[in-house]
């Protein structure tokens, strides 16, 4: 005989019932655009390696934008794609008042006043050699000099009026000198900084290192991005960036780190927890979805339950335009 203690099925057995036993919705929210602007300010350019998605002009962005706006886009992510003529070993044009994500700051803010805005700041699209930072003779990251220029890069793009800083350079103590700038030009009442926290060495970043043009000339970025085994120093990290005064906590990737993602809101429970569902994932599940090993819409819907059963309050997925679709 079953025992009573054993007996499930009927608190789910009614389908009104199964919502009471979720954690989270998803809503639309909860969900970050991630978006490439070119500097090449007319083109709208495929990305082969990621279906759907596109290096964006600043003289398009409105025609893109506006009609995801109009189904319920909430946030989006800006990442500039500089031609190479202008990088150089320091990442000098990242905030270039005539660079791509500077003049996408303003559009958006001037066209789209209720759109969240956010940043990402790193230097790897705008250093001659891709890396996040600035390097010493022998190659090694210079973490102090890098610091530094993170710093300036997140508070100009704040000035432009950018909502949110995303520093995901990985550099040690960017985040206290990224509040601390916004505090000194006045705008740490607005701008909100989300930390770049866990973000692993992970093999799922290929397809964005292809739309992005960021991939590094020689070695790695092992020596800066978490190992992927490793748990403990993903929870010191997301402990030193709400020390250091992060507003929000993101995990990156997302569904190989469901683990991380937990951890995060348990050592952060009163921040919001972000996940980013990277190129490669985006692009495994479109590709697994073509070769028919699953419907791309149920799949994609469930990584999103998963996200969140996690811990998740706001998922940056490249899924975005979809999701709006769906959640109707």
């Amino acid at each position: 005989m079953v025992e009573i203690n054993s007996l499930l099925h009927a608190g789910y057995h009614n389908p009104a019932q199964r919502p009471w036993q979720i954690e989270r919705t998803l809503t639309k929210s909860a969900l970050m655009y991630p978006i490439f602007i070119t500097d090449e300010q007319d083109s709208l350019i495929p990305i082969p390696s990621m279906p759907n998605q596109y290096r964006i002009g600043v003289n398009r962005l409105e025609a893109f934008i506006q009609p995801l706006v109009a189904k319920g886009l909430r946030a989006v992510m800006l990442f500039g794609v500089p031609n190479d003529s202008v990088k150089d070993e320091f990442g000098t044009a990242a905030d270039d008042p005539n660079g791509p994500v500077i003049l996408a700051i303003k559009l958006l803010k001037s066209k789209f006043p209720d759109l969240l805005v956010s940043c990402d700041v790193c230097l790897c699209e705008y250093t001659s050699h891709g890396h996040c930072g600035h390097l010493n003779s022998d190659h090694t990251i210079n973490n102090e000099a890098s610091v530094k220029r993170l710093a300036e890069v997140a508070v100009n793009y704040a000035k432009a009026g950018a909502d949110n800083v995303a520093p995901s350079d990985m550099m040690d103590g960017r985040m206290r000198a990224i509040k601390q700038g916004l505090l000194e030009a006045g705008l740490s009442h607005r701008v909100s900084l989300m930390a770049y926290s866990a973000k692993y060495a992970s093999a799922l970043y290929g397809p964005f290192r292809d739309a992005a043009c960021s991939g590094a000339k020689f070695g790695d970025r092992s020596a800066y991005q978490l190992p992927p085994g490793s748990r403990g120093l993903g929870r010191r990290a997301i402990e030193r960036d709400v020390s250091e005064g992060a507003d929000m906590i993101m995990v990156k990737p997302a569904m190989f780190y469901l683990d991380i993602v937990r951890d995060a809101k348990e050592i952060a429970p009163n921040h919001p927890i972000a996940a980013y569902q990277v190129s490669g994932e985006y692009a495994m599940l479109h590709h697994a979805a073509s070769a028919g090993v699953f419907d791309l819409k149920t799949a994609v819907l469930e990584s999103m339950v998963s996200l969140q059963r996690a811990g998740c309050n706001l998922i940056l997925t490249y899924f975005t335009p979809e999701l709006l679709e769906w959640l109707d």
